[in-house]
């Protein structure tokens, strides 16, 4: 447990999109929980996926559902046009979508070692 506490807008919107992302099949979808680590987010969500195309798919996929049960649109996005990493930004959440080579290759997980790991499949 961390000594702060995660905001529920921030652990709502990380949940729409593993959820989102794991309908389109998605894999090795993780929620981590950066805010002691990082000062500019709360949590980053990182799946991956097999090949360029799906990577778009995901990502479209979560804009939709976060506008469709929020309102909310990206603050920014990047990576849209290459589509090996495409890095979605809700200010409290940071999305990441690698192709499979891409998050072997950067080890996001290796660099947020110490980051603790929310269980997105869980309500509340």
């Amino acid at each position: 447990m961390t000594a702060y506490k995660i905001q529920p807008d921030a652990l709502r919107i990380s949940t729409i999109v593993a959820r989102a992302a794991d309908e389109k099949q998605a894999s090795d979808v993780i929620v981590l929980d950066v805010g002691e680590i990082l000062a500019i987010t709360d949590l980053f969500v990182v799946a991956s996926a097999n090949n360029k195309r799906q990577v778009r798919t995901i990502s479209d996929a979560i804009t939709d559902a976060v506008r469709k049960e929020t309102g909310r649109s990206p603050l920014s996005s990047e990576g849209v046009a290459e589509q090996q990493w495409i890095l979605i930004d809700y200010g409290s959440v940071v999305v990441h979508i690698f192709d499979d080579e891409t998050r072997r290759f950067y080890e996001i997980e290796r660099l947020y070692r110490d980051a603790p790991l929310v269980n997105w499949r869980l309500d509340g």
